[in-house]
């Protein structure tokens, strides 16, 4: 077992439970092989972290007690999933098992489509887990099949089978009785966009008879729940063809016509700009972009890039109308994208009354520690002319 001190400026933040220690911070002079156990002392607090090689991320705790083995992994995976049996109750049958840091096991999510695991490693250093977490996990959850996927967070990766069978390619999972494809090969995050489930579901409750559009619509599970809430039509924008025929698909699972609904790929500033130009407003819109900031020297361009976005998207709601606004970046606090929403606004020359603010839900919970964890933001807002 090796042994490494680090600074005592970071024994607060570490005794507080954060599980991330950045290279700058570990002696230039410690070399140790990816996955190796570290004992790590700071001042009088000790923890074991699991060293990385080339992650900005350096160490990842994991325990205060004990170097984790095959049985340490299977106890996290079975807290976790039985603090998700609240989502089983729901008709929904695809959600995140596990949620790396916030689950305590740091590097590593779980997502479950059915009856497939989707294991998403984002360090070279946690894939010496794999064997445990397969293990544990066919101990605990019923399934036929679990694959890999590596790779940044939100990135496409190949996935590679590590039980089982592999997942059909024309995979479908329940989401509050919803039928919606999933596309475990190809599709982004590992499938679905787990996260925004709740959203989901709220948008569906403010719908009813209202021209909705969705941008960044990918498969078109917002525009699905809108049109199950009475959307009298849903225009679904996204500038991949592959997801304008998968969110047709999704509507003709469900019993909607896609024929009354409009699909369209094109870029979503280009499409904005042609909704200023043509005057064409929406009772709601829905923007949900991908990350603009993987790393902090991006946010002030990710900054930028949100507000003009969410400017757009403002002036294209009518008088009165709703505004649905997400961002999935975590270097953007809650606090920020309030304040560049506010900015968005004065630009788009509305007042943007905020209604319901949010985070993650049930399956993506945070460490209070850790607020590097806590990502996801969704704010929605009727949208008012200037007085």
């Amino acid at each position: 077992m090796l042994t490494l001190e680090l600074p005592h400026f970071l024994k607060p933040a570490l005794s507080q439970g954060h599980p991330w220690v950045y290279r700058d911070h570990v002696p230039r002079q410690f070399r140790a092989k990816s996955g190796a156990w570290v004992e790590i002392h700071a001042g009088n607090w000790k923890g074991y972290a699991l060293w990385d090689a080339t992650s900005p991320i350096a160490l990842r705790l994991f325990s205060t007690h004990q170097v984790p083995d095959g049985a340490w992994i299977r106890a996290q995976l079975q807290r976790a999933w039985e603090h998700r049996a609240p989502l089983r109750e729901r008709e929904t049958t695809a959600y995140r098992l596990l949620f790396g840091e916030g689950d305590g096991v740091p590097g590593l999510t779980i997502d479950l489509y059915g009856e497939y695991a989707v294991i998403a490693s984002y360090a070279d250093s946690v894939t010496t887990l794999l064997e445990w977490v397969v293990a544990g996990l066919r101990q605990i959850v019923p399934l036929r099949g679990i694959v890999h996927r590596g790779g940044e967070e939100g990135t496409t990766g190949k996935i590679q089978l590590l039980w089982g069978e592999l997942p059909p390619r024309n995979l479908t999972v329940l989401e509050y009785g919803l039928t919606i494809r999933a596309n475990l090969y190809e599709g982004q995050k590992t499938g679905l966009f787990l996260d925004h489930r709740e959203n989901r579901r709220y948008i569906e409750g403010i719908s009813a008879d209202k021209r909705v559009l969705n941008l960044f619509a990918y498969s078109g599970a917002f525009s699905l729940y809108a049109a199950r809430g009475g959307a009298s039509h849903v225009t679904s924008v996204d500038i991949a063809p592959n997801a304008a025929e998968d969110a047709r698909a999704n509507f003709t699972l469900n019993g909607f016509d896609p024929a009354a609904h409009e699909f369209v790929v094109a870029d979503v500033f280009d499409y904005l700009e042609q909704c200023r130009i043509r005057k064409r407003k929406f009772d709601m819109v829905i923007s949900d972009p991908p990350s603009f900031a993987h790393s902090k020297t991006q946010l002030p361009q990710a900054l930028k890039a949100y507000t003009r976005l969410n400017a757009m998207g403002l002036r294209t709601v009518l008088d009165g109308g709703l505004y649905a606004a997400a961002s999935c970046t975590s270097q953007v606090s809650p606090e920020a994208f309030r304040e560049l929403l506010a900015d968005s606004a004065r630009q788009a020359g509305v007042r943007f009354q905020i209604l319901h603010d949010i985070g993650q839900p049930l399956d993506h919970p945070v460490m209070a520690a850790h607020k590097e964890g806590r990502y996801l933001k969704f704010v929605v807002g009727r949208v008012w002319e200037l007085w």
